[in-house]
């Protein structure tokens, strides 16, 4: 495969996995209870809407001119690696949190795959403007999956404690 059909290939994949993460973020917001959760997957929801836009000028811009549009930007990431996704008062109602337990799991399974996915394309192309623009995208994914983790392994314990299913 040549190198071209290659880019196209890749960015076709990214920008349905980037309406996938979207559609998942936006579905995590409409069902969260807790309004800074359904805040912050709302903002995550944009970002990857940001991310489908920036990949869909890639895409048109390589099927029309075969190389990358150096016009096109990402900006910065809406997530704050550091800041809590939920409220302070979340913990209390943990025990009834599984939708948004479970958001925080498929979310950082997401986020990893995007990450491998970006960093092996940047990998796999010579194209030094496409290998910049997906090491820039996996350093985005690389931060809303340091937030949802960092959230997830603070919240575990108690959620499993809460629940009666605490494994060990």
């Amino acid at each position: 495969m040549d190198e071209n059909k290659r880019i196209l290939d890749g960015l076709m994949k990214a920008m349905q996995a980037e309406v996938d993460g979207h559609n998942f973020y936006k579905m995590a917001a409409n069902s969260a209870d807790d309004e800074k959760g359904k805040e912050v997957f709302m903002a995550l929801a944009q970002d990857e809407v940001e991310h489908y836009m920036f990949l869909k000028a890639q895409y048109d811009s390589y099927l029309k001119n075969g190389k990358a549009d150096m016009t096109a930007v990402l900006g910065n990431p809406s997530a704050d690696a550091e800041g809590s996704i939920f409220s302070d008062s979340f913990r209390s109602r943990i025990k009834e949190a599984h939708l948004e337990m479970t958001a925080l799991s498929i979310g950082v399974q997401l986020e990893e795959s995007a990450i491998k996915f970006y960093r092996a394309e940047a990998e796999a192309v010579s194209d030094p403007a496409v290998k910049e623009f997906y090491n820039e995208l996996a350093a985005w994914e690389e931060n809303h999956h340091r937030r949802l983790l960092k959230q997830q392994q603070e919240l575990t314990e108690d959620y499993w404690h809460a629940g009666g299913f605490y494994p060990f």
